[in-house]
């Protein structure tokens, strides 16, 4: 599993990856997690796309340039320090039909 997060510039995101992949792998998941921007969104072969929550204005341009499923972040997924929100959210996201993952908000 290919899972990308995405911020505004790419530091923040960073941080939110590597604590998912951290959860993921002690929840025995392997999966791959990087970090990028909107911009990265399109060359990228992720099966999920996680956005920042400030960028959830930009949802339905995000969501017309993958064909991944893409899920907004909450507001507060910069303070889940062990991943284990996050990946419960990517979890969610890619368990729900692609109709409602694509939906999330």
């Amino acid at each position: 599993m290919r899972i990308l997060v995405v911020c505004g510039a790419g530091a923040s995101s960073t941080f939110v990856a590597q604590r998912l992949r951290q959860a993921a792998t002690a929840a025995g998941r392997d999966w791959q997690t990087s970090a990028g921007t909107e911009r990265t969104i399109p060359s990228s072969f992720a099966d999920l796309v996680l956005i920042g929550p400030h960028l959830a204005d930009r949802v339905d341009a995000i969501r017309a340039s993958t064909s991944a499923r893409v899920a907004v972040l909450p507001d507060d997924v910069f303070g889940d320090r062990d991943g284990t929100r996050t990946l419960t959210i990517a979890e969610t996201a890619l368990t729900d039909s692609p109709s409602t993952a694509k939906g999330t908000s």
